[in-house]
Order: structure tokens, then C-alpha cells, then sequence
């Protein structure tokens, strides 16, 4: 029904006074958002690209943009019953309808200028490679104009001649019964599919298209702090525009490969960094890894208990807008020796024994805690 719809400018997020500009912008960049090939498998996000799209087609055309404005959802929604009439409207083009009241077109012509379609390609880089930045090559394959043609669709040394039936303007005019009695109607032309033109001799390269699908392969530079799932908006390298539109966009997505030693949240760097007994009882001077495959000096404190962390300032990955660099933080884990021999057991048992409760305060604390006694 009409009334469970929602409100074309609210599903657009644009005001009422909005311009055809800021109509187009919204929509263009909702129907990225939601596109089908850049959420595969998502329902929601396919009902909402329909709903953006049914939107744009009313909004972007003067003449049913005034029809909703007047009427809303009821200028084109046959369930609401028209002049007090309740029926089957299924075999009636309610656009054409209000046209004939109204004046212009109903549908959009087939010869009207269309934006070309975004693409979406895939690149996988290295952890280091995303921290630093690199170049990559990009794979994609888009519409192009037929370079024989020149898009018109008509082989060489002949071009399209204008449909005689709708004289070039793609529509045509036929009676039609209606529930308001006889009416005339504006129709696509039969003949040329609404394109206004007829190509007698098609173009052999693409069978009479006008357009081709080609292989693409270009260099981008990806930015230095890009994460994995981020991605690049490349203007005008998607699908061809007809008629005068404007091409579409290349949408490049990064996937990140996990790193051997190094996990990213947000710009910081975490590391686990193993140390031995010793190391941690009487504390020493390591050497750390850090990215770009450089190592660093670090002195590890007396007495570190494992999973302690340290935080090198600035040793992260940089934001991809502001540059700022994150942190490394450093976890150490101690080893506990195993596979000892006789006498080092002998003298770690003794070297226990030796240290009595000194070193057992959180020990105590702990037992006293369970079962109330220490």
C-alpha cells in the first residue's frame, strides 16, 4: 500500500527544496552504498538500493517530481485506488496517465542520458605494505565505447537513421482504455526500443551495442595507513556513460594480509615478544622488531611478570588522513625452561627454596581469596 512507503526525500535524505544537483548527488551516493556487487548476499542492503533507485527515478524527473509533490505515493501507486475506483490496475501505466493530465513523459526515454555503472576490483597487499604504502596493479574489466563505431552501433561508413515511426523522439502516441474512459497515452516506440534511431547495418566489432566489454590493467598508488576492507574511489574509470552521462567510478577494495608477528587495532601495532626466566627476573636489554623489518633496543625491567605491556610512542602505523602514527605495544610473554637436567633441577629447587615467601605475596593473596586462608 502507499501509505507503508516511506517518503522519497526522506529515503534520498535530501529536503523537499532540494536541487536536481543535491537529488543526484544523494542518490549516487546511496546507490554505491547499497549496490548489489558491493554487498553480495545482503538482502537489506538490496531492498534499500531498489528503494534509493525507485526514488531517483521519481524525484530525478521534473514532471513526476511535481505529480508525488501534488499527490505523493498516490500519483503511481495503482493500490490506492485511483478516483474512487478499487480494481485490478495491473494492466495500466499510471504514468503515462497522469501524463496525459498532466503534460511531459512518463517513463524515462531510452535515448535520455545514463550515467555509467561503478565497478568493484579486489587488490591483496602485504601488513607492511598497507603500514608504508605501495603501487599496485589493478585488473577490472568494464564497458567501453566501440572504438569502430564510435558507440553509434552502426558498422563503418554508414550510421543510424532516425526511427520513421516516432520520428527520432523514442515515444509515440496510442489510445488507450483506461478507467477514466479513452485517453491518449505516451508509449516507448516499439520499433527502436525508445533510442529514436534504427541501426540497419550493425557495427560487426560489437553486434549493433554500440559498447564492448574490456579488459583494463592500471597502476594505482595505494596510501600508507590504508586497512584492510578500506576502499579507493577512482573517478570516471568505471562503465561507460551513455547519451552524454557521465562515466562511473572504480571502487578499488584492500585486503590485508595477516602479518607473522604483528596485529593491527586501529593505528597501533601489537607484538608478542617472548623472554626468557632470566631475562625477566633480572631484567636485560633485547632486541624488539618493529615495521620494516628493523629491530630496536629495549631493556625489559627486574623482575616483568608475563603479559606485561610496554608502549613505544609513535613506532605504529600512520592515519591515512592526518598522518599521525600509532603506537607499538609490546606484550612479554616469559618461557618457562623445560627438558632441564639433573643438577640445573637440583639448583632451580634449591634457588626455590632459597626465596621462601619473599616472592610469593600474590600467591598468598590469591589461595586466601578461594578458600579464605592463606
Amino acid at each position: 500500500m502507499a501509505d507503508t512507503k516511506r517518503d522519497y526525500y526522506e529515503v534520498l535524505g535530501v529536503e523537499k527544496n532540494a536541487s536536481d544537483d543535491d537529488i543526484k548527488k544523494a542518490y549516487r551516493t546511496l546507490a554505491r552504498k547499497y549496490h548489489p556487487d558491493m554487498n553480495p548476499g545482503d538482502k537489506t542492503a538490496e531492498e534499500k538500493f531498489k528503494e534509493v533507485n525507485e526514488a531517483y527515478s521519481v524525484l530525478s524527473d521534473k514532471d513526476k517530481r511535481a505529480k508525488y509533490d501534488q499527490y505523493g505515493h498516490a500519483a503511481f501507486d495503482p493500490a490506492s485506488g485511483g478516483a474512487g475506483f478499487s480494481g485490478d490496475f495491473s494492466g495500466f501505466d499510471f504514468g503515462d496517465i497522469f501524463s496525459s493530465f498532466f503534460g511531459g513523459g512518463g517513463t524515462r526515454r531510452q535515448n535520455a542520458a545514463q550515467d555509467g555503472e561503478d565497478i568493484l576490483a579486489r587488490v591483496t597487499i602485504g601488513f607492511e605494505e598497507a603500514a608504508f604504502g605501495c603501487r599496485k596493479e589493478v585488473n577490472f574489466a568494464r564497458i567501453d565505447p566501440c572504438p569502430d563505431c564510435g558507440a553509434t552501433g552502426a558498422a563503418k561508413g554508414t550510421k543510424p537513421e532516425t526511427c520513421q515511426n516516432c520520428r527520432g523522439s523514442g515515444r509515440v502516441t496510442v489510445n488507450q482504455q483506461t478507467i477514466l474512459g479513452y485517453m491518449q497515452t505516451q508509449k516507448t516506440c516499439p520499433t527502436c526500443g525508445g533510442r529514436g534511431k534504427i541501426v540497419k547495418t550493425p557495427c560487426p566489432g560489437c553486434n549493433g551495442k554500440g559498447y564492448i566489454k574490456v579488459n583494463k590493467k592500471i597502476e594505482i598508488n595505494i596510501p600508507a595507513g590504508i586497512a584492510n576492507g578500506q576502499r579507493m574511489i577512482l573517478r570516471g574509470q568505471g562503465n561507460a556513460g551513455r547519451n552524454g552521462g557521465s562515466n562511473g567510478d572504480l571502487l578499488v577494495e584492500i585486503s590485508v594480509r595477516r602479518h607473522e608477528f604483528f596485529e593491527r587495532e586501529g593505528n597501533n601495532v601489537y607484538c608478542e615478544v617472548p623472554i626468557s626466566f632470566g631475562e625477566a627476573a633480572l631484567g636485560a636489554e633485547i632486541d624488539i622488531p618493529t615495521l620494516g623489518g628493523k629491530t630496536e633496543k629495549f631493556t625489559i625491567p627486574e623482575g616483568t611478570q608475563t603479559g606485561t605491556s610496554f608502549t613505544l610512542r609513535g613506532k605504529g602505523i600512520a592515519d591515512i588522513n592526518t598522518k599521525r602514527k600509532g603506537d607499538l605495544i609490546l606484550t612479554v610473554k616469559v618461557e618457562t625452561p623445560t627438558k632441564l637436567s639433573v643438577d640445573q633441577k637440583k639448583k632451580l629447587a634449591a634457588f626455590a627454596e632459597s626465596l621462601g615467601e619473599k616472592n610469593t605475596a600474590n600467591k598468598q593473596s590469591f589461595f586466601k581469596k578461594i578458600f579464605g586462608k592463606s
